[in-house]
C-alpha cells in the first residue's frame, strides 16, 4: 500500500473563506474541490499557500466511481491534471454514484447532482473495485476514496459498511478517506454503529479524515457542511484517533461560514478531539491501528473478497438497472423501487431538488437576482418534472427556458426581458454581442429595482 503522506491539520479551501484560511495559524494543508479549479488559472490564494509550502489536495465530486459505467476518461484526465499542477501527494474521490441510465440500461441518462450511496452487495463491490483500479492506473499519485452520508438504505444488502470498505481496500490497495461526520449521519439515519464500522476498517489504509457539521430534523441527520461540528462527531473522531494516529484531519465547511475566529475554534476543537484519542491510545499502550474484529472483510477475517477480476457486463447491467430505478424515483417522480423507504426517499428527493436550486443559483447568480423571491419556489417546481441531464450550467439554461415558456401573463415585463436577454446571451455558441454582460447587467438592475413576484 506504500507510505501514507503525513498531512497534519487542514481545512477545506473555499473562495468565500480564502483570506481567512491564509491568515489562520497552524494550517498544514488544504483541500480544494477539483471541479472548481482551472489548472491554467488557479486562484491567487491557492498559489500563495503553495508558495508557503502548504499542501493542496484536489478532492473530486463528479467521477462516480460507484456507478455501473466505467470511469470517464476525460474526468480522470482532469483530476490527474489538477494533481500534477498542484504538486499534490494524493487525490481523493467518493464511494458513490452520481449518474445512472444511458446505453447500459436502455433508459434516459440522469444526473443526481449529488453523491448517492451504493448497495453494499457483491455486485456493487466488484464494479467499484474495477472502477477504482481503472482510476488508479490513470492517476499520477495515489487515490483515496471517501465513505459518504446516506439518507436511504438499499434493501437486501450483504455487507456492513466496515466490511465493504475493508474488502475494497484489501482488493485494490486504495487508501481510505474516512469522514467521521458521515459515520454519524449513517448512525442516526440508518442505525449503523460507528464504533463497529471503525473496528472493521483497515486503518493502516487511512489517508486522512474529514470532519463536518450538520443538523437533525424530524429524526433525520442532514450532513449540511454549514453548521458547527456536533459533539457526537468529535467523539467518533476521538474513537478513531484512539485506534490509529490519523495522517491528516480536515474541517469541511461549504457555506454559512463563520468568521475567522469561528473557523479557528472549530479547527481547535478537532485538534483537541484527536489529542484526547491519542492520549487514550498511549495510556492503553497501543500506538498504531487497533486490531480489527474477526468478521471484517469477507466474513472470515481474511479480507480476500470473492473476486479479483473485471466485473462482467451482466453484473454492471444489474447494478445499473437498480441505480437508474432509484435515481429516476428521486429526480423524475417515477415509482419508488420495491424495498425502499418511501418517506426517506421523499426526504432525499427534496434535498436533491434543494441542492440543485442552491448550486444553479451559484453557477448562474443572475437568476436569483432577476427572479427575486420567485426563484427558489419556481426552481423547485421545475425540478419536480425536469431531471438534470447535462450538469448545472445546462440546468440553469433549461430552467430559464422553462420559466419563459410557463410564466403567467401578468408578469413584470422588465423581469421577462432581463431573463430572456440572459438566456439568449448564454444559450448560443458565442455571445450575441461584444458586450453581452453589460446588457444583461443593465436589465438585471432594472429588474431588481422593479421586481415583484411573477405569480
Amino acid at each position: 500500500m506504500g507510505r501514507t503522506a503525513r498531512l497534519g491539520t487542514g481545512i477545506g479551501w473555499r473562495p468565500e473563506i480564502a483570506d481567512a484560511v491564509e491568515r489562520m495559524p497552524g494550517i498544514d494543508w488544504v483541500e480544494a474541490v477539483s471541479e472548481n479549479l482551472c489548472p491554467g488559472h488557479l486562484p491567487d490564494s491557492l498559489l500563495r499557500l503553495r508558495e508557503r509550502g502548504v499542501t493542496v489536495v484536489p478532492h473530486g465530486v463528479s467521477l462516480g466511481l460507484g456507478g455501473a459505467e466505467r470511469p470517464d476518461a476525460g474526468r480522470l484526465a482532469a483530476l490527474a491534471e489538477r494533481a500534477e499542477v498542484l504538486g499534490s501527494p494524493l487525490v481523493t474521490e467518493h464511494i458513490a454514484f452520481v449518474r445512472a441510465g444511458g446505453a447500459l440500461t436502455a433508459s434516459p441518462a440522469l444526473e443526481a447532482g449529488h453523491l448517492l450511496p451504493l448497495p453494499r452487495t457483491r455486485d456493487a463491490l466488484d464494479v467499484l473495485c474495477e472502477n477504482v483500479r481503472i482510476a488508479q492506473d490513470a492517476l499520477p499519485v495515489p487515490l483515496a476514496v471517501e465513505n459518504i452520508a446516506a439518507l436511504v438504505a438499499w434493501p437486501d444488502e450483504e455487507l456492513t459498511e466496515g466490511q465493504f470498505l475493508y474488502e475494497l481496500a484489501d482488493r485494490t490497495g486504495v487508501r481510505l478517506l474516512i469522514d467521521v461526520a458521515n459515520l454519524h449521519t449513517n448512525h442516526v439515519n440508518l442505525g449503523a454503529d460507528p464504533a463497529e464500522a471503525l473496528a472493521e476498517l483497515p486503518l493502516e489504509a487511512l489517508a486522512y479524515v474529514h470532519v463536518a457539521g450538520g443538523f437533525e430534523r424530524d429524526g433525520v441527520w442532514h450532513d449540511s457542511h454549514a453548521h458547527p461540528v456536533a459533539q457526537p462527531v468529535l467523539d467518533i473522531l476521538t474513537d478513531l484517533a484512539s485506534r490509529v494516529a490519523p495522517p491528516g484531519v480536515l474541517l469541511e465547511r461549504d457555506e454559512n461560514f463563520p468568521g475567522g475566529d469561528g473557523l479557528s475554534g472549530e479547527v481547535e476543537a478537532i485538534r483537541t478531539a484527536v489529542a484526547k484519542g491519542r492520549a487514550g491510545s498511549t495510556a492503553a499502550g497501543t500506538g498504531g491501528a487497533a486490531p480489527r474484529t474477526s468478521g471484517a472483510g469477507s466474513g472470515s477475517g481474511t479480507g480476500t473478497g470473492t473476486g479479483t477480476g473485471p466485473a462482467s457486463d451482466a453484473v454492471r447491467q444489474r447494478l445499473g438497472l437498480g441505480q437508474a430505478a432509484l435515481l429516476s424515483a428521486l429526480v423524475a417522480g417515477t415509482p419508488v423501487p420495491e424495498g425502499f423507504d418511501r418517506v426517506r426517499l421523499g426526504v432525499q428527493a427534496r434535498a436533491l431538488a434543494g441542492k440543485r436550486a442552491d448550486v444553479v443559483g451559484k453557477v448562474a447568480p443572475e437568476l436569483p437576482v432577476i427572479l427575486g423571491a420567485r426563484y427558489r419556489p419556481a426552481f423547485l417546481a421545475y425540478a419536480q418534472g425536469s431531471p438534470m441531464t447535462g450538469g448545472y450550467r445546462r440546468d440553469a439554461l433549461d430552467f430559464a427556458a422553462h420559466v419563459l415558456r410557463s410564466a403567467p401573463g401578468d408578469e413584470d415585463p422588465a423581469v421577462r426581458r432581463a431573463l430572456r436577454e440572459w438566456w439568449l446571451d448564454r444559450s448560443g455558441p458565442v455571445p450575441r454581442s461584444g458586450r453581452p454582460h453589460n446588457t444583461a447587467s443593465r436589465n438585471m438592475k432594472r429588474a431588481w429595482r422593479r421586481r415583484r413576484p411573477l405569480a
